[in-house]
């Protein structure tokens, strides 16, 4: 008998049946089970499967806090984009009477048009080719420096860098009067070559020392199976290193478009004429021009931002990339 209690206690319930196994051996009365339609049964598997409420912790409080100052930064940096680009499309009439937080009720390109017309392409022109020159002078020079003070590990390599280093330290706003100076002598002054020189100089340093931490990171052991199969320095410099420092060379080349589009001191210094004037100059002169048409100033602003706005949105994750390089050791 109680051998037989062990075994049917040890039996998995039967679902479904109205009578238990107890009750058909004899040993406890039929308890009848209660039969449950379709809907019945969906609801109550719904019960089991509904996970249980989390309680409130602070430290989901502390969770949030990254996503809401993500989200406020958001809006303080688009924003004055939006501003900009919603008081360009306005009439001067429309930018005093409308409402400056909504969309302007009577979009127009009139100022659009007025600054180009006004000597917007030259100055347009101007900044481009300041630009295009001085980032690829600065990327012909870094380059190679980068490499050799990454892998010719020497005396020399270590006070070259030092110097390097040191001319981050050194602040443009105490040596503009040696610079024109120098430029005036060289004759190049009020030209855009006056311009280039500068931004080269004050560019490398810090382009070299980006590169330098990314070259460190390649293994040595690329740059000794080039050697082995009689690869010279020149030859892994182009087909290995510019290869594979692709992030570090869109993050220096951003940085530095970025420096010399908006530079304003040595335009202002170094130039004086209006045919080489740059975008950073000519937004000054046009507040001169347009003082009371607010909405053709914005215009001009607006135009000026989109290069560098596009340029960061295409290269923003080689960016990263490259401002990032060296701390994974």
């Amino acid at each position: 008998m109680r051998l037989n209690r062990t075994l049917l206690s040890a039996l998995p319930f039967a679902g479904g049946r109205s009578v238990s196994l107890k009750a058909e051996a004899g040993l406890a009365p039929a308890v009848p089970r209660e039969e449950k339609g379709p809907l019945e049964e969906q609801r109550a598997l719904k019960r089991g499967l509904r996970r249980p409420r989390r309680p409130f912790r602070a430290s989901r409080l502390v969770e949030l806090i990254p996503a809401f100052c993500g989200l406020l930064w958001f809006v303080v940096a688009f924003y004055p984009l939006l501003y900009m680009l919603m008081s360009s499309l306005r009439s001067q009439a429309g930018f005093y009477l409308d409402n400056p937080w909504l969309p302007p009720s009577q979009p127009t390109l009139e100022n659009y048009l007025s600054v180009w017309e006004n000597g917007f392409s030259l100055y347009l022109l101007n900044s481009l080719f300041v630009l295009v020159i001085s980032v690829a002078l600065i990327l012909l020079i870094s380059v190679p420096a980068a490499y050799a003070i990454a892998r010719m590990r020497n005396r020399l390599t270590r006070v070259i860098f030092s110097l390097f280093l040191l001319g981050l330290a050194i602040p443009l706003q105490a040596v503009i009067i040696p610079i024109y100076a120098i430029i005036s002598g060289m004759h190049i002054y009020d030209t855009l070559f006056a311009l280039i020189l500068p931004y080269v100089a004050f560019g490398v340093p810090l382009s070299v020392l980006v590169l330098v931490t990314f070259i460190r990171d390649i293994p040595s052991e690329l740059h000794e199976a080039m050697r082995l199969d009689g690869a010279s320095h020149l030859q892994i410099l182009w087909r290995l290193v510019i290869p594979l420092s692709r992030p570090a060379l869109i993050t220096v080349t951003i940085y530095e478009s970025i420096q010399v589009w908006n530079g304003f001191l040595f335009p202002l210094v170094l130039t004086q004429s209006p045919e080489v004037r740059v975008l950073p100059l000519a937004l000054w002169s046009f507040q001169g021009q347009y003082a009371a048409d607010v909405p053709a100033i914005m215009a001009a602003v607006f135009l000026s931002a989109v290069p560098m706005l596009l340029l960061y949105i295409f290269g923003r994750r080689q960016l990263l990339t490259g401002l990032l390089a060296g701390f994974s050791r």
